[in-house]
């Protein structure tokens, strides 16, 4: 007899086949390699195919017992459904036909590519091979997706371009064999003969000039030809069909809750009034004698807090780090087996990304997390943050985060490779803070950094919402960014033009993290003395990244159970 459990399972499993043959590049992260050699559709006809596979999950979903599930199945059930509808939703307001800005996109994620594929035999270089020779079809596909967008509204801001064409130009190469793409095919294993070994160069450089050069440089005419001319002077999600609709979608799926513009708007600015009281405690300890606005100033301007030479940025920030794994036993009681690095964001993208991301590793265990560090204009990349940032980006935040979740193997797999960003980016900036705990920010100029980290993701709720709902100009949000945080004026540039071509993500990080902070002050008044913050962090951690009201739920149902 097939019970309700079984039921489950079998639909939670053949949706996520259904996931890994829809997006290979995805299958390849996860560990799953049987796709190795596709590249996935771009084209309107994929996102409303992929649509109606979701609603056609849904329908059979809702035909199961759920009343006569056990705890942790109920759980499975309600996470699938809220995958399902939120995105389903999303592909109802059509996002994806904005598929590339300066802030990223597949003609930046795909130089990457490489690095989380494997190459340990012939079969694998191969595979890397079709994948090159589909560019082609991919960037004209993305193109003509791109041209829908225009004609049906959904038209980039201009601002979300600039330097788009730079970012394109650098795999627009005369000799193939400069081509980032060529970087496997510079050395072999050891399985491969030589003779293999010819072939499988000589093909690459065919894929190369055939297909990748020719792709982009149709993406390079696109762009200056239609996209940029056609692009808009505004930049708010209100300005999109339905727009105002569009905003709230986004505000609920980043943030798992249901939480008005205007009431995201007034805590942020709320936490921004707080925080500056912290920051300028820290500007007295200093002793600093100037006003906010001329610390701030003697922040950005003073050659003591900067290095010269990206090896010193890298070295700063390894220091750091290190210093922080030999601290996470004290934090956590759970830590992931999958290590991590630290590499320069590649100087064909840096000039318009963020000051640092995070990479995961690959589910099977064989390519390690990356986190990567902008080393573009050192004088934009203060000492001060490296702290903060790195906390953040890499321990204990996303990477022990999203590695430990990746080897939960009792969860299904939908929970073991995706997740809430709201969980996700809020755990980490609530990572930033645990440096207090384990002996950081000493110098009170990296506790200023630490601060003004945490006020940027208080300005976010402020300038998200005030640029898409509230009639806010770009040069509003630069302002307010400028006069309330220590970051330099490229980062908060690129940072603010980020938040238009992404509208709502940058809600997730400080939702997230006072959601966690509540938590914790829930817990630690709930049980006193039994408080025990390393398995309070087993409970935050060990259940994947979930919404924040189930969150809520499984930090009560421990705080009672304990009791």
């Amino acid at each position: 007899m097939t019970t309700s459990s079984d039921q489950l399972n079998q639909l939670i499993a053949s949706q996520w086949q259904a996931w890994m043959q829809a997006e290979p590049l995805f299958a390849t992260s996860c560990g799953d390699h049987r796709f190795n050699d596709h590249l996935p559709d771009a084209g309107e006809e994929h996102y409303s195919s992929w649509r109606a596979q979701l609603v056609e999950f849904r329908t059979p979903l809702q035909k199961i017992d759920r009343r006569s599930l056990s705890p942790s199945d109920r759980l499975n059930y309600d996470l699938f459904e809220r995958m399902l509808d939120s995105e389903i939703a999303a592909l109802d307001q059509h996002g994806y036909r904005l598929p590339i800005s300066r802030a990223g996109g597949f003609h930046t994620y795909f130089p990457d590519l490489y690095l989380q594929t494997p190459f340990a035999n012939m079969g694998d270089y191969e595979n890397f091979l079709a994948r090159l020779a589909g560019f082609r079809r991919f960037f004209d596909e993305s193109i003509e997706l791109m041209r829908l967008g225009v004609r049906t509204g959904y038209i980039p801001s201009r601002a979300t371009l600039a330097g788009v064409d730079q970012s394109l130009q650098a795999h627009i190469v005369d000799d193939p064999a400069h081509s980032l793409f060529f970087k496997p095919f510079e050395q072999f294993p050891a399985s491969v003969s030589g003779l293999d070994r010819e072939r499988l160069v000589a093909a690459a450089l065919d894929a190369i000039r055939r297909s990748v050069v020719p792709a982009y440089q149709a993406l390079l005419r696109f762009l200056k030809v239609e996209y940029e001319p056609g692009s808009r002077e505004g930049i708010a999600a209100a300005e999109f069909p339905d727009g105002a609709a569009f905003y709230r979608e986004r505000i609920q799926y980043f943030t798992t809750l249901d939480l008005s513009p205007e009431a995201i708007h007034q805590t942020g600015q709320t936490e921004v009034r707080r925080i500056r009281a912290d920051m300028k405690a820290v500007v007295r300890k200093t002793g600093f004698k100037g006003s906010f606005g001329e610390f701030i100033a003697f922040l950005r301007s003073d050659p003591r807090f900067y290095v010269t030479t990206p090896a010193a940025l890298m070295e700063k920030t390894a220091l750091v780090l290190k210093r922080m794994d030999g601290e996470l036993p004290r934090l956590f009681k759970t830590l992931p087996r999958l290590p991590y690095g630290i590499r320069e964001i590649p100087a064909f993208s840096a000039p318009g990304n963020t000051a640092a991301y995070y990479q995961p590793g690959t589910g099977d265990g064989t390519v390690a997390g990356s986190y990567y560090v902008n080393t573009y204009d050192l004088a934009s990349r203060p000492l001060y943050e490296i702290e903060a940032l790195s906390l953040h980006e890499a321990v204990p935040g996303h990477h022990l985060q999203i590695a430990l979740q990746q080897e939960l193997g009792d969860l299904p797999n939908f929970r073991r490779f995706a997740g809430f960003t709201s969980f996700v980016e809020g755990w980490a900036l609530y990572s930033e803070r645990l440096g207090l705990e384990v002996g950081f920010y000493q110098d009170p100029y990296s506790d200023f950094g630490r601060l003004s980290y945490e006020m940027w993701r208080a300005c976010r709720l402020v300038v998200d919402t005030g640029m898409h709902a509230m009639g806010w100009t770009r040069q509003q949000a630069i302002d307010f960014m400028a006069a309330n945080t220590s970051s330099t004026l490229l980062n908060i540039t690129n940072e603010v033009d980020r938040y238009i071509a992404w509208p709502g993500q940058a809600l997730a990080y400080k939702t997230g993290e006072l959601k966690i902070r509540e938590l914790r002050t829930l817990a630690e008044k709930g049980l006193g003395p039994n408080f025990d913050l390393r398995e309070f962090h087993d409970v935050l951690l060990l259940g994947g990244a979930v919404p924040l009201d189930v969150l809520e739920e499984r930090v009560r149902e421990w705080v009672a159970g304990r009791k």
